[in-house]
This record gives structure tokens, sequence and C-alpha cells, in this order.
């Protein structure tokens, strides 16, 4: 244990003692040597200015319980606090290089000096908890920061908007109300003008931002959890049907611990673990079932089947017989 660990702890022991705790009691919690606790009491008591006080006929210590409650300044963790706070600053790194960089900066430079106290090494966070996101799309850092301050200060913004699913660039007010961490990729949901509805925008596909000179149009947080998650992945909306999916038992390990959607429904059939999702869009859905190939079968509804077996048939026909 560090000493900001045994600090910590002693100050826990201490604030929530209703008698003094005996030096031998104190010693024997923390793991320390008598000298070391002598220190700490002594740190704790002239350092940070600690009402804590001795009792003879016990041999032990507490704080007054006259003096006014008493916490330990600054921000303090615990060993297993310091090491978690400096992987998600790995985490967020890698979810939006710089997104939290210059709010942080302190806080991690203190975290590293807390742990070389103790004799750790942060460096080891980096070495030991590896981040590896799959297939993120490049986000502008301009665009990232121009839409989350429109989110937070609620500002209606025009965008220069290049769909893929169009193949063209075009302009849109939207009404930016809340930030989406896809599948490694941004999205960011907003009351569009020009559709007069909610839409999901692609960070990636945002060419240009700019201040909109309209009142902004305000949503309730009910509509917007309906719109983000009523359906399976990102293409929002309302469910207009439910995918019925039958894995293979060998498949199903893997399958039957996954969480595909908040209103998933799951259970055996006849050793085969059948999978039930509701959606609103096809797209995503037929993409991820593909993926399982002949391990998993689509039930229902007929259109999702058809559609499924139709994109297997040609991509078999891409890998003709060259035998023949």
């Amino acid at each position: 244990m560090n000493r900001a660990d045994r600090l910590f702890h002693l100050h826990g022991i201490l604030r929530s003692a209703r008698r003094p705790v005996p030096f031998d009691t104190l010693c024997g919690r923390l793991e320390v040597s008598r000298a070391t606790l002598k220190r700490d009491i002594r740190y704790l008591r002239d350092h940070m200015e600690a009402p804590i006080l001795y009792d003879r006929r016990h041999n032990g210590y507490r704080y007054d319980p006259d003096a006014p409650e008493f916490e330990l300044p600054g921000i303090w963790f615990n060993e297993s606090e310091l090491h978690a706070l400096l992987a998600t600053q790995q985490l967020l790194d890698s979810v939006q290089p710089g997104l939290l960089g210059t709010s942080i900066g302190l806080l991690k430079t203190k975290v590293r000096k807390l742990l070389g106290e103790g004799g750790q090494r942060a460096e080891l966070v980096a070495s030991r908890v590896s981040l590896q996101p799959m297939a993120p799309r490049r986000t502008n850092f301009e665009v990232f920061g121009q839409l989350s301050g429109a989110v937070f200060n609620q500002r209606p913004l025009t965008i220069t908007y290049h769909g893929r699913e169009r193949d063209a660039p075009g302009s849109r007010n939207i009404h930016p109300y809340r930030l989406v961490h896809y599948r490694d990729n941004w999205y960011v949901v907003a009351y569009c003008d020009q559709a007069k509805a909610l839409r999901t925008f692609a960070l990636d596909r945002i060419r240009r931002v700019r201040p909109a000179a309209t009142p902004f149009h305000d949503a309730s947080d009910s509509d917007l959890d309906h719109h983000i998650g009523a359906g399976f992945g990102i293409f929002t909306g309302a469910a207009r049907a439910w995918a019925v999916l039958r894995f293979t038992a060998e498949r199903a390990r893997w399958v039957a611990d996954e969480r595909w959607h908040p209103d998933q429904i799951g259970r055996w059939v006849d050793g085969a673990y059948e999978l039930q999702v509701p959606y609103s869009d096809s797209r995503e859905l037929v993409m991820d079932i593909l993926k399982y190939g002949p391990d998993v079968e689509v039930v229902a509804p007929p259109e999702l089947r058809r559609q499924v077996a139709a994109r297997l048939q040609a991509a078999a026909q891409r890998y003709p017989d060259r035998q023949a």
C-alpha cells in the first residue's frame, strides 16, 4: 500500500470510529510498522490539519468529535482508482483523441505523481491495457468540437452533410441533442428542419458547421430515448418488425451472452439458441446476420429472410467452381 493509500484508509478509519482506535489495531488494519503509522498520523495532523486526538487510556486515536467535520484536501484516490483513472484517460484518447486532453491534463499529472509516490509506474497502464478500435472512421476534430458545444449549449447549426446513401453533399439546419458513440464511431442525434423529424448524422460525413440563425427546437428526453433505443443498431426510429434468428448450438456459446438490443428476447429451442430483436431498418441487421454465415437462420419475418438469402446467394456467385 503506497502512502496515498495509507492516508486515505487511515482517514476513513478515524472518520467512522465512534471510540478511539487502538494503535496496534491501526497498525494491523493498515499493515504497517509502528514507525510508519506514527509518521502518517503526524503528517495528517501537522500538514493536513486533521483534528486527531490521542487517548492515553486506550492508547488509540480518533477525530475530535467537537471539531468541524474534516475531509482530506484536494482529490484523493486509492491505488486501484488511480490506475482506473489512467486507463479511462487512455480510453478517451482512443474514442476521440484530444477530446478532454486540455481539461484533464493537470489531473493526469497529479495521478502520475501520486502513483510515483507509491513506487508505481503510470506507464504500466499504457503497456498493460490495450484498446483496439474496430474500423473507426476519421472525424474532424474541429467539427467534433463545434457539434459537442452545440449539444451542451443547445445551439442550432447549419451543416454540410455528405450522406453515403445518396453520395451527394447537401445543406441542412439541425438542432443537435445528443452525441452517440456507436461501434467506434461518432453520431449526432438532431432535429432536422428539412425532414421535420429526428435524424441521426454520422460525424465523419459532416463537412462544414456554422451557427444557424433560428430558434432552438427542443425535444424531450423520452422522445430521444425512444428514437435512439427503439430499434436495432444505429438506424434509429420506431421498430417496425421483430427479427427471429436461430443460431447453431456451437455459435450460441457466444451469442447467448451478447446484448444486441435492450429489449431482446433469447431462448433455447431444440438445442439451438433463438434470438429476437426489434428493428426499424434492416440494413445493419442484415450485415450482422451475414457475418455468421451458416451458423444462423432467419426464421422471421419473411421479408428479412428473403433479403439475407438473396445476399448469401449473390455472395456465393462470386465464388464459382474453377474446376468446372
